[in-house]
């Protein structure tokens, strides 16, 4: 968690100074979440599709931060080899899904990828999992990607981080339910509670979840309540987002619930938590340094081919 807010306020700043091309969406306010997701996860056997604000799902999944610089420095050594500026990026080989922005989309992903699995006979104790924003609970893709899951009783976690607004739009005219975790029964499946400002809930009611889905007990839908303590991303100010849910518990910042949770259980001291932060601070900015003096893409060079067609040479 602290690893992703040093990294992401890096972002940040270098997309203010102009470094970085493209959008940069922050995770503030949803590290507790995504990181008790990511962490849950094995790379090179789970399947994890991220969204916008899991930068500490995917740090907690083992996904390196020069990997994380180098994409959005548009750097040709990074996963993407420069080709996207901001998020889309991954390796799928090792189960990390690149992000896909249509909200949703990701569900019926990683459902293809546990389905491919079973049929080469490797799915036995994989876990499939992706965490969407409230607003994509509202298309089709979530629906129709859900119901298959429920179907095929496939071994996937969603996550479902209810940070009140899809983009502007309040809950109030997204949905009508009380609470979308309702909608788990509808489907068939399992469906649990996380307050996603408390750093110790959502380790244990994610971390049943994924034990759940692990086990053989089918899909496992969560809800996690919260709110992004930024704008939708940095070119947005928030100025929409109500000030009563700003003072309330959603409002809440898991990373300083998570720090004096653990000063209270004598789990961690206040020396820890600075040397944390120094240390994320030093990697960050060593891999900066690193992605900044690397080159970008030669346009007149580039050779790239999507992966199902071949080169005009190959015909």
């Amino acid at each position: 968690m602290v690893r992703s807010r040093v990294l992401e306020e890096k972002l940040s700043s270098l997309y203010k100074a102009g470094q970085i091309v493209g959008g940069v969406y922050l995770g503030k306010g949803q590290e507790a979440v995504s990181a008790s997701l990511g962490s849950c996860l094995t790379k090179s056997k789970d399947l994890f599709a991220p969204l916008i604000r899991d930068q500490a799902g995917r740090t907690a999944f083992g996904e390196e931060i020069l990997d994380v610089t180098r994409t959005y420095l548009g750097a040709v050594t990074g996963p993407m080899k420069g080709r996207d500026g901001n998020i889309h990026r991954g390796r799928p080989e090792e189960g990390h899904y690149a992000m896909i922005s249509h909200l949703g989309a990701a569900v019926s992903v990683v459902a293809g990828g546990l389905m491919a699995k079973r049929m080469q006979g490797k799915l036995e104790g994989v876990v499939g999992a992706t965490c969407i924003g409230d607003g994509a609970t509202s298309t089709g893709s979530f629906h129709e990607g859900l119901n298959l899951v429920a179907v095929e009783k496939l071994p996937m976690v969603v996550i479902i981080a209810n940070n009140q607004y899809a983009y502007s739009t309040p809950n109030a005219n997204q949905f009508a339910c009380e609470n979308l975790i309702d909608r788990a029964v509808g489907y068939g499946m399992q469906g649990h509670s996380v307050d996603g400002t408390d750093f110790l809930n959502c380790v244990a009611g994610i971390g049943e979840a994924v034990q759940r889905a692990r086990s053989g007990d089918g899909p496992q839908l969560v809800e996690a309540k919260l709110l992004r303590l930024s704008g939708h991303g940095e070119h947005d100010d928030g100025s929409y987002v109500s000030k009563t849910l700003k003072s309330s518990g959603v409002g809440r910042d898991c990373i300083e619930v998570a720090e004096q949770q653990l000063l209270e259980k004598n789990w961690a001291t206040s020396q820890d938590v600075e040397k944390w932060k120094k240390d994320a601070a030093e990697e960050v900015q060593e891999a900066v340094a690193i992605a900044q003096k690397e080159a970008k893409p030669n346009p007149f060079k580039e050779q790239w081919t999507a992966l199902s067609t071949p080169s005009l040479r190959e015909l």
